[in-house]
């Protein structure tokens, strides 16, 4: 083992946040990561992400924040790109789109970890850039760099995220899918060594549905009309995954995280 990651699925709006602030402490003291990342992209109302709340998930520990299908949802984005290095927008918008969609960042034990985030084409609209092969480009660039590298996948569909975590098998440290707030159990390590998980869940409220109000939800596919969506209360909870990499950043351990108040 050389470097411990700790990794959060998409953060959901107030709530979200506030499990955030309560549970991080918690996750540093049991596993002392040498690096956090986490999904923000619905961390502002349930969507997009603003000056402040970056600044606020920064301020509570997360060094890096991904982003995925809802990133311009907001009007300060752009300025979000500006002030914060540390934000990534999916890579494989077109040349030419505001932000990053990769980096190489600093861990806590020195060593520089890179950064990937993608947007799936399947059921996402609209279809982007393939992200197999704008992945498989910037992975190889990022591996002139270090070996140590994790590629949040924004997708919709299991099969396309499952398809990608093999494509990148032995060349991605690891491949962890996001956006559909539901935690899966297929947590492993792939026969090359890639890190992998379907989804990486939530932080946000328990009761709800994907973090939105259960009412409103149920409105909409009992109605088939537009519903404007409002983030849920109560007890909140942290889903992630926590990893150990190894000296040729291949993943030696991986497993599912999740705090939630008794």
């Amino acid at each position: 083992m050389l470097l411990k990651i700790v990794f959060l699925g998409d953060i959901v709006g107030k709530p979200g946040r506030k499990a955030v602030k309560e549970f991080l402490p918690e996750i540093i003291s049991e596993y002392d990561p040498d690096l956090i990342v986490a999904n923000g992209e619905n961390a502002a109302g349930g969507f997009g992400l603003t000056l402040k709340v970056a600044e606020e998930l920064i301020s509570y520990g997360v060094d890096v924040i991904t982003l995925g299908n809802h990133t311009w949802k907001n009007r300060e984005i752009n300025k979000v790109f500006q002030n914060f290095t540390q934000v990534l927008r999916p890579a494989n918008y077109p040349p030419g789109t505001p932000g990053e969609g990769y980096g190489l960042f600093t861990a806590k034990n020195g060593y520089k970890v890179g950064i990937v985030n993608l947007l799936g084409q399947v059921y996402l609209d609209p279809p982007l850039d393939c992200p197999f092969k704008v992945g498989e480009e910037i992975v190889k660039f990022l591996k002139t760099k270090t070996p140590y590298i994790l590629l949040d996948f924004h997708a919709e569909a299991t099969s396309e995220k499952v398809a990608l975590g093999n494509y990148l098998d032995g060349m991605a440290s690891a491949v962890l899918g996001t956006h559909t707030h539901i935690t899966t159990a297929d947590q492993k390590i792939l026969p090359q060594g890639t890190g992998y998980i379907t989804d990486a869940g939530m932080c946000g409220p328990v009761d709800s549905v994907l973090g939105v109000k259960k009412e409103l939800a149920i409105k909409k596919f009992i109605t088939k009309r537009p519903v404007r969506f409002e983030v849920a209360s109560g007890i909140t909870e942290v889903n992630g995954v926590y990893m150990e990499w190894d000296q040729e950043g291949k993943t030696d351990y991986i497993n599912r995280i999740n705090y939630q108040k008794k």
